[in-house]
């Protein structure tokens, strides 16, 4: 079963990534919202329910694990991971749901079908390639399923059905759905015609524009009823999840001046040190520098650092800085410098003792060193390299190109190159042509070429992050603590504020009771879980988030339905005050109006848009207006009959327009014939879109997740 660790290691990345790719039109349609309760059902294992179905707290778990895996276990993109795998979770769920009521199946025929055929996950055909001929060895696959299926180790079978099988079925149910959707959309005739007018037929129109920014803001007054009423009217837009609305002081414990002189000042201390030590990579080690050696040499314009030409220009063992590199200060060490190609190209025939995918044996070492000695005594009596490399060489990468590969100088010099085949590239002696031993075996290498010779460099960096000193977290610290015990009640912690010169960050969007992000904090899940517990008017103790210490205050919290007015009031406060100012603005416009007299009244002029046959119906944007849908839609109003409209309230200003002419552009039936099939490909994908938004919005969710983390 060592195919489980292959799968692991290196094929979770593959079939999670599938899946990915296959949900993410899904996830992205809100599947973070939350429409449970904190006590509202489940267990003590049930992290949440879709649809009466439970997600498990420890397979929850096992998808952010795999996920990790993904990112490389990074810490910093933990709670992302953690939605990501939410929100998977939750579309995996719903669309399994819907597989079931429409009878789409995977049957153990399809399974076999899969597996067995060029179509396999590319970790089972990696490891299970005949390294003699590169080709999947399907028998042996099937071999192994055999294995597979009567293997008692339950942790086993459950990773790889998890990890390549569940995948596998998912999406192959997913594409037979995607397909029935697609098919499902049909664009009839008169349709066609009409969006064939749309794309070909164009105004050109005389206008003028009166911006809103022509109304000065204090002249405007926006009350709670007009906010009201707007919510009353587009009760859509306005419905909210429980969630809460927050504030917060924030403490800086960044480096400050002092602590960045200290580091300075230590780095200034070591350079003649540094200078006079002949082994670079002991002295940045026994110095604890934050940037490793690196033993290797590079063309300047491969070495991103600061200050770099004035470090090559240091006499060999000439120390430079210190200098600020992002958080760093550095001295930097000029160890030697020579005239090296950055450029190799070689061929070679690898004699593997072991496969690298399976890390199963291939032959052993006296065997692979006597083929490997054979071939180059074959090749230097004249032999054809051409020849002998399809029958010998186990690098089926390699093969496709017949042993030539391309190598620069950074790769070669790599901890992840073959140290010994780097180092006959890099030989200075001219040989060309050798067998080489590393750990995949024996390698006979030939040289073709090396190319693009400049100066190189070796330098050491010894740096030292610039950290904030005991003294400058205690002094946050101790701030934020002042106003946590001040604000006892919300009038003691507003006038604190004040008084102190502090600055309060208000929110101005809802937090969820699952959410890790608040405001500029993307790790701020500690505070917002303590705010999920609080009361309104409740003050936190300071929170450590990033550099700096946090109070935060709960200001309202939001039960689920519609938004009321003083939370949707800076939402649309941009939107009423503009609808205001249209109707100021068009109360100024006698009718009927000119154009000449309304530029004249607001000192605007006017213009002309569409002489360049671009306004069509269908156009998004107009030149030289923007995106204007309202004033679009005017120009091809037979009504007007070359009228001058009646004032247009459109998202940046109040038009007023004039069509003075139109046409009709000509299009090549082979163009027109693409163009509708892309409109055919939107319409399906729009269907299929809307088809997952109906799903999502009928789905019966519970998230529980704020009871565990």
């Amino acid at each position: 079963m060592s195919i489980i660790q292959t799968i692991r290691e290196k094929g979770a990345v593959i079939v999670i990534s599938l899946v990915a790719i296959s949900l993410i039109g899904f996830i992205l349609m809100d599947s973070m919202s939350s429409t449970g309760k904190l006590f509202g059902g489940g267990n003590e294992t049930t992290i949440g329910i879709v649809n009466g179905e439970s997600i498990d707290y420890q397979d929850f778990n096992d998808k952010v694990t795999q996920m990790e895996q993904q990112y490389g276990n990074q810490s910093s993109q933990r709670n992302s991971v953690m939605q990501g795998a939410w929100d998977q979770m939750v579309a995996e769920k719903i669309v399994n749901d819907q597989f079931e009521k429409l009878g789409l199946v995977f049957t153990a025929k399809e399974l076999s079908t899969i597996l067995f055929s060029e179509d396999a996950p590319a970790q089972l055909k990696q490891s299970f390639t005949d390294p003699n001929t590169g080709q999947y060895d399907i028998e042996q696959a099937k071999l192994w399923w055999t294995q597979v299926k009567q293997n008692k180790n339950k942790e086993q079978r459950n990773a790889l059905v998890s990890q390549v099988i569940d995948p596998m079925v998912l999406n192959s149910l997913y594409s037979k759905y995607t397909s029935m959707i697609a098919a499902s959309v049909n664009q009839p005739t008169w349709l066609k015609n009409m969006e064939k007018e749309a794309a070909t037929n164009y105004a050109v129109m005389n206008y003028v524009a009166v911006p809103y920014s022509s109304v000065n803001d204090s002249t405007i007054k926006i009350s709670s009823q007009d906010v009201k009423n707007y919510i009353n009217s587009h009760k859509s837009m306005f419905k909210q999840e429980p969630g809460m609305m927050l504030s917060y002081v924030s403490f800086s414990a960044a480096p400050s001046k002092e602590d960045s002189a200290e580091v300075f000042n230590a780095l200034e201390k070591l350079k003649p040190e540094f200078e006079l030590d002949s082994n670079a990579k002991f002295f940045l080690g026994r110095n604890g520098s934050t940037i490793p050696f690196f033993d290797g040499y590079l063309p300047a314009t491969q070495i991103q650092v600061p200050n770099i030409a004035s470090i090559t220009a240091l006499p060999k063992g000439g120390v430079y800085g210190p200098y600020l590199d992002a958080k760093n200060y550095v001295i930097a060490k000029l160890i030697d410098q020579k005239t090296m190609a950055d450029s190799f190209k070689v061929r070679h025939i690898l004699f593997g003792t072991i496969n690298p995918q399976t890390q199963q044996p291939i032959m052993d070492d006296s065997t692979a060193k006597r083929k490997a000695d054979s071939v180059a005594t074959a090749i230097k009596n004249g032999a054809s390299f051409d020849a002998l490399e399809p029958v010998y060489s186990t690098d089926e990468g390699a093969k496709q190109t017949k042993g030539v590969m391309n190598f620069d100088l950074k790769t070669v010099q790599s901890d992840n190159f073959a140290k010994e085949f780097g180092k006959f590239l890099l030989n200075e002696n001219g040989e060309t042509k050798k067998v080489v031993k590393t750990e995949f075996g024996y390698h006979y290498i030939e040289i073709m070429s090396k190319s693009h010779f400049e100066p190189c460099y070796k330098i050491a960096y010894m740096a030292r992050e610039i950290d904030p000193s005991d003294a400058t977290i205690n002094h946050a610290n101790s701030e934020a603590v002042k106003l946590a015990a001040a604000g006892t009640n919300e009038k003691a912690f507003e006038d604190y504020i004040v008084k102190n010169g502090l600055s309060k960050v208000d929110l101005p969007m809802p937090v969820g009771e699952n959410d890790y992000q608040m405001g500029s904090y993307s790790n701020a899940r500690e505070a917002i879980r303590w705010a999920n517990g609080s009361k309104e008017g409740a003050v936190s103790e300071p929170f450590s988030i990033d550099n700096d210490f946090v109070v935060v205050k709960v200001d309202k919290r939001l039960r689920e339905g519609l938004m009321d007015v003083e939370t949707a009031a800076p939402l649309i406060d941009g939107i009423l005050r503009n609808q205001k100012k249209a109707e100021v603005i068009t109360k100024k416009i006698s009718n009927p109006a000119s154009l000449d007299a309304v530029a004249q009244t607001f000192g605007v002029q006017v213009l002309t848009a569409g002489e360049d046959s671009s306004l069509t119906f269908n156009a998004q944007i107009i030149n030289g207006i923007g995106n204007e849908p309202k004033v679009t839609g005017a120009a091809f109003d037979k009504g007007l009959g070359g009228k001058v409209s009646a004032p247009i309230a459109g998202n940046t200003g109040v038009f007023l327009i004039q069509v003075t002419s139109t046409g009709k552009k000509a299009v090549a039936d082979d163009l027109w014939k693409q163009q509708e099939q892309a409109t055919q490909s939107r319409e399906a994908q729009s269907a299929l879109q809307q088809s997952f938004m109906g799903l999502r919005k009928m789905a019966k969710i519970k998230d529980y997740r704020s009871k565990f983390y």
